[in-house]
């Protein structure tokens, strides 16, 4: 007798840009096809329309009854962060017990921690990809496409079956994943994601005055300028001492770097410059594998 799949069904909680994503790029990896897993998920913003909409983009059902949503193998929040993390405590009263709790969020501890509390089986993840407009109408499959997943786990989860089977799955989806903890998810991520996007909006606002002078490099540079101040409110919420510490430390670093160009201190500079000629080296052979 064939062994049944331990992920048979999967719930999205929020079905905007990364959520709609994900689901349609589990849609059509191998796996999921083989394993006939079900889709469904719900989201309290959408018209019937919308419901319609994203059916043809590949959900298999919409449900709005609670229970019938919470009952999958997997449920993955889809949600902005401090939703997600409220969405819990209604789990944990109407899920099973048995039921894998995963998220998309962009930071990790007070979920996880929340999760812990009320003994909720849970694995964070933080796909690593995305872009300014949001919303299921700009999602897309190919989204997700060699992008690194992060996976978070303070449980040993990932070892067990519906664990394992997660990771096959994403791997199957086009994905590479890569696991850590919590904070320290939280601690790296305020780094190569938080700091990135409070720079581009900084440097946005300060250079409002003469953008009409601008040229393609500063349009690069200040990509992020364009992200939703509602998806990020949240981030910042959850992670701001890692992002205030990671402020500080580059404010640092920009201090010195004026201090060197006002000396002319040339050599330096140049050396900052092979530095970072290197490492976009390294970065670019990543997004290529």
């Amino acid at each position: 007798m064939t062994e049944h799949p331990p992920i048979r069904s999967i719930s999205f909680i929020g079905l905007g840009l990364i959520g709609m994503s994900l689901l349609r790029a589990i849609k059509r990896s191998p796996l999921a096809v083989k394993s006939n897993i079900l889709l469904q998920g719900f989201d309290p913003n959408f018209t019937e329309s919308d419901c319609q909409r994203v059916k043809e983009l590949g959900l298999e059902r919409f449900i709005d009854d609670k229970k019938k949503l919470y009952s999958a193998d997997l449920i993955i929040l889809s949600a902005p962060v401090e939703a997600n993390i409220a969405l819990l405590e209604e789990i944990k009263l109407l899920a099973p017990p048995t039921t894998l709790v995963s998220d998309v969020s962009s930071t990790k501890s007070l979920i996880a921690r929340k999760a812990f509390e009320l003994d909720i089986p849970f694995i964070g993840m933080h796909p690593m990809a995305g872009k300014e407009q949001q919303g299921y109408r700009e999602s897309h499959e190919e989204l997700l496409q060699g992008r690194r997943i992060i996976l978070c786990d303070d449980k040993s989860l990932l070892s067990g079956k519906k664990g394992i089977f997660l990771i096959d799955l994403l791997h199957s989806a086009g994905c590479s994943t890569l696991c850590m903890t919590p904070d320290e998810h939280d601690r790296i991520i305020a780094k190569v994601s938080h700091l990135p996007q409070l720079l581009s909006t900084l440097l946005m606002a300060y250079c409002g005055d003469s953008i009409h002078s601008s040229g393609p490099g500063f349009a690069t540079i200040t990509r992020l300028a364009g992200s939703s101040w509602q998806i990020w409110r949240d981030i910042i919420a959850t992670n701001s001492d890692n992002i205030a510490d990671e402020l500080e430390h580059f404010s640092r670093e920009l201090a010195r770097l004026s201090q060197e160009v006002r000396e002319g201190n040339l050599e330096r500079l140049e050396s900052r410059f092979s530095d970072a000629n290197r490492l976009y080296q390294i970065l670019k052979e990543m997004n290529q594998q």
